[in-house]
């Protein structure tokens, strides 16, 4: 195995990761930066609010694809190249990272739950439809996306290992960046977490107050 294969698909799949689409399909429609009103999150979620239910469906497939089509790449070819599972971790922590730091955006990018849902998506059809079942589960019972994500961020690495049967050995090094995966998502959430204690966050579907407004997106 040529060794230069591992480092140069874990960097591509950074590069692809770092395509921020929230920002780039923005532009495209002719929207505002996602990262100048709201909460300043470059997401579909954020991208939500410019009221363009379209631009958020494409940023969230997207953001979703970019994360899956380099771990799927390598599902594909990676067996003829010599890659292993040390390399499929090495891509699929490399695309979420490129979504969270973005290089190509002064490294300011999203929360990475819909890159996540990729990524898991390319390491299995079935664990990424356990997590995101998982997901829809806690958001129609509870009604926050962010308890939802948080919720299925906790079970991907047990889905993982049990769609792998529990082989440590075998799969140590794809668990191991399903765990990163997972603790980096929920220390993004950190702020959600703070409003879901102290009963303030937005729940799915819910209308603004009268007089209210949307907090201004943070100095970045």
């Amino acid at each position: 195995m040529n060794a230069l294969h591992p480092f140069i698909a874990a960097v591509a799949a950074y590069l692809i990761g770092s395509l921020s689409f929230a920002v780039i399909v923005s532009r495209a429609m002719g929207l505002s930066d996602p990262r100048t009103y709201g909460s300043g999150n470059p997401g579909a979620t954020n991208v939500l609010r410019s009221g363009s239910k379209a631009a958020a469906a494409v940023t969230l497939l997207l953001d979703a694809a970019k994360g899956w089509l380099p771990v799927a790449l390598v599902q594909w070819f990676g067996e003829s190249l010599g890659l292993g599972a040390a390399t499929l971790a090495a891509v699929a922590l490399a695309a979420f990272l490129g979504h969270l730091y973005p290089v190509f955006f002064r490294f300011k990018g999203g929360k990475g739950v819909a890159t996540a849902l990729g990524v898991l998506l390319g390491i299995s059809g079935w664990l990424g439809l356990a997590v995101a079942l998982s997901w829809l589960a806690m958001a129609v019972i509870f009604r926050y996306s962010s308890l939802a994500a948080l919720v299925a961020a906790a079970l991907a690495p047990v889905y993982y290992l049990l769609c792998s049967g529990l082989a440590w050995d075998a799969q140590a090094p794809v668990t191991a960046a399903i765990v990163v995966m997972a603790a980096l998502l929920v220390w993004r959430h950190s702020e959600n977490i703070q409003r879901l204690m102290a009963g303030k966050e937005s729940k799915i579907g819910q209308k603004k107050k009268a007089g209210a407004t949307e907090p201004p997106a943070k100095p970045r």
